[in-house]
C-alpha cells in the first residue's frame, strides 16, 4: 500500500510541476496544435495551443512507478513491466505521430498504415511476452480464457485467436481515447477515473488473491498489488496534467498520450481479467469510438446523410450550441456513472459468487 501511495504522490507532483516546464519548452520551439479546417468553429482560438503532452504523463508515471519500488525496496512484476512496455511503446508512436504533425506543420503526422504496422509490432510483442511468462507456479500475466470479472469458463481461445483478440483490444481502446481526446481535458477526466477504478480492483484482487485466501470466490490474477501501483501512478500522473489540460487548455495529450492510455486500459483490462467489462467503466469512450462507426457507416448507406451532425459526439453537442465546458463536465458525470457501475458489477459479482 505504501508504493501505491508513493507512486500515485509523485506522478501528480511531477505532472504538476513538469507540465508547466513542457508548455514553456513547446512554446519556445513553436510546436503547437493543428486544427481541422472541417470542425467546431469554435476550435480555431486553439491553433498553436503546445501539444504532446502526453509525454509528461508517460515520464512521470514511469517515474513514480520505478521510485516507488526503490522506496519499498521490491522488485518490479513481470505484469508490470509488460504494462509499462505497452504504455510507453504506444506513447512513442503517438509521439512520432505528434511530431511530425508539428514539425512539418500539417495535419497529417503517420501514415494510417505506419501507426497501424507500429501499433501491430508493439502488440504482439506484448501478447507473446504476456501469454509465455510464467511465474514460479505456472500463472501468466494473460490467459487463454475472455473475462468479465473474471475468466469465462468455455471461453478459452487458442493462442493465434488470443493474440488476435488482444490486439484488438489494444487498438479499440487506444483509438478510443484518441476519438474522444477532442475537447479540453475530456478524455484525461475520464482516464483519472478509469484508472483510479483499476487501483481499487487490483487492490480488491490482491486481497483475495487465490495465492493468500485459496477458495471459489478467489482471484487467479498474477502480481495484482503491483499493478496498483501502476494505476495509481497513472492516475496521479492524468490528474496532474488535468491541471493544465483542463478549459482552457494551455497544453494537450495528443496522440502521445490518447494512444499510451488507452493501451494502457486494454493491458489492465487483460491483466485483471475484466476485458469485457472494460466496456462498462469505459463506456464513454465506447460511446464516442459508436457514434464515429453509426456516422460513417450510416453516411455509406445512406448516400449522405447523417445521423449526428458531427462524429465524435462530442462534437455534435458543440455543433447544437453547447458550451465546450458543459460538454465536458455532463460527459465527465457520464463517465463516472460508468466506472461507478462496472465497480459495482465487480463488486456484486465476487458478493453473489456467481
Amino acid at each position: 500500500m505504501k508504493a501505491i501511495l508513493i507512486a500515485g504522490a509523485l506522478s501528480l507532483l511531477l505532472t504538476l510541476l513538469g507540465t508547466r516546464l513542457a508548455i514553456k519548452v513547446l512554446v519556445r520551439k513553436g510546436y503547437g496544435q493543428l486544427i481541422r479546417d472541417d470542425g467546431p468553429t469554435s476550435h480555431h482560438t486553439k491553433r498553436g495551443t503546445p501539444t504532446m503532452g502526453g509525454l509528461v504523463i508517460i515520464i512521470a508515471s514511469v517515474f513514480g512507478y520505478f521510485i516507488a519500488k526503490l522506496a519499498t525496496d521490491t522488485r518490479p512484476s513481470a505484469s508490470a513491466l509488460l504494462l509499462l512496455f505497452l504504455f510507453c511503446g504506444l506513447g512513442l508512436i503517438g509521439f512520432i505521430d505528434d511530431f511530425i504533425k508539428v514539425s512539418k506543420q500539417r495535419n497529417l503526422g503517420l501514415r494510417s498504415k505506419a501507426k497501424f504496422i507500429g501499433q501491430i509490432v508493439i502488440g504482439l510483442i506484448f501478447a507473446s511476452l504476456a501469454i509465455g511468462w510464467e511465474d514460479d507456479t505456472g500463472r501468466t500475466p494473460i490467459t487463454h480464457a475472455i473475462s468479465f470479472t473474471r475468466d469465462l469458463k468455455g471461453w478459452e481461445l487458442p493462442t493465434a485467436l488470443l493474440v488476435i483478440w488482444v490486439l484488438l483490444m489494444i487498438a479499440g481502446a487506444s483509438n478510443g481515447v484518441n476519438l474522444t481526446d477532442g475537447l479540453d481535458g475530456l478524455a484525461t477526466g475520464a482516464a483519472v477515473m478509469i484508472f483510479g477504478a483499476f487501483v481499487v480492483i487490483n487492490i480488491w484482487q490482491s486481497n483475495q488473491n487465490c495465492s493468500k485466501v485459496p477458495g471459489l470466490k478467489c482471484y487467479e490474477v498474477r502480481d495484482p498489488l503491483d499493478l496498483a501501483v501502476v494505476a495509481a501512478a497513472l492516475t496521479g500522473a492524468c490528474f496532474g496534467f488535468l491541471w493544465w489540460n483542463a478549459s482552457p487548455a494551455k497544453i494537450f495529450m495528443g496522440d502521445t498520450g490518447s494512444l499510451s492510455l488507452g493501451g494502457a486500459m486494454a493491458g489492465f483490462a487483460l491483466m485483471t481479467r475484466t476485458e469485457l467489462l472494460l466496456v462498462v467503466i469505459g463506456g464513454l469512450f465506447v460511446a464516442i469510438t459508436a457514434s464515429v462507426i453509426l456516422q460513417v457507416g450510416y453516411f455509406k448507406l445512406s448516400g449522405g446523410k447523417r445521423i449526428f451532425r458531427m462524429a465524435p459526439l462530442q462534437h455534435h453537442f458543440e455543433l447544437l450550441g453547447w458550451d465546450e465546458i458543459t460538454i465536458v463536465v455532463r460527459f465527465w458525470i457520464i463517465s463516472g456513472l460508468c466506472v461507478a457501475t462496472g465497480l459495482g458489477i465487480f463488486y456484486g459479482e465476487w458478493v453473489s459468487g456467481v
